[in-house]
């Protein structure tokens, strides 16, 4: 096999964003099976980790790989949230590949009894939602820096419901890239996307960090 180049690096991410907006494309298609659509998406991860050039995982778990460790879906973690106006405020995180990555605030989503976190706007061109989220689990059965519900500039979109409100799954949580190769690099939750509630949906601290 050729060794990668710059230009083959960035053809194989472009086409994992490809893939990776497609499944969530197929996801918000079976919105009226919320369960049925979980299972695809587990399907279809676990099918780019396993084959895609582009996979985070390391060569050697690569080849151990058997499926991401994902909860079984719960519906009650399933949310549907009108986005309530939050004041300004920007929200710069240090990245070693990426350098300052910057989020302007844009809303807060209501969880119930499991408490609010902030939607953020990545700033620049492209935009796009951004919605992390740490746990009481973090770091004992989650990822410790936490996992993303939302990052639709990457394709990870659940949509909105009939009236606009926005489509907030926690058993769609799923783990950055930096979770299973500390060669990636990835912004983290803060105290803004921080639960005191655990929340033991969604894809488990992978066996690989």
């Amino acid at each position: 096999m050729h060794a990668a180049t710059p230009l083959s690096v960035a053809l194989e991410v472009a086409d994992w964003r490809r893939r990776t907006a497609a499944t969530y494309a197929l996801v918000r298609s079976l919105a009226d099976d919320p369960q049925a659509a979980h299972a695809v998406w587990v399907q279809q991860r676990d099918e780019l980790f396993a084959t895609h050039p582009a996979s985070p995982l390391t060569a050697d778990a690569r080849a151990e790989f058997v499926g991401l460790d994902v909860a079984p879906y719960d519906p009650d973690y399933r949310f549907e949230v009108e986005v309530q106006p939050a004041g300004e405020q920007r929200l710069d995180l240090a990245t070693d590949a990426d350098g300052v990555v910057g989020f302007d605030r844009v809303g807060i989503v209501d969880l119930g009894d499991l408490g609010t976190l902030t939607l953020w706007s990545l700033r620049g061109y492209a935009g796009g939602l951004f919605l992390p989220v740490r746990d009481a689990l973090a770091g004992r059965g989650t990822f410790g820096g936490g996992r993303y519900l939302l990052d639709t500039v990457k394709g990870a979109d659940l949509g909105c419901d009939h009236v606009g409100r926005l489509v907030v799954d926690l058993n769609f949580a799923y783990n950055p890239s930096c979770a299973y190769d500390a060669s990636w690099s990835c912004p983290l939750a803060t105290r803004a996307n921080t639960l005191s509630a655990e929340v033991p949906v969604g894809e488990r601290t992978p066996s690989v960090a």
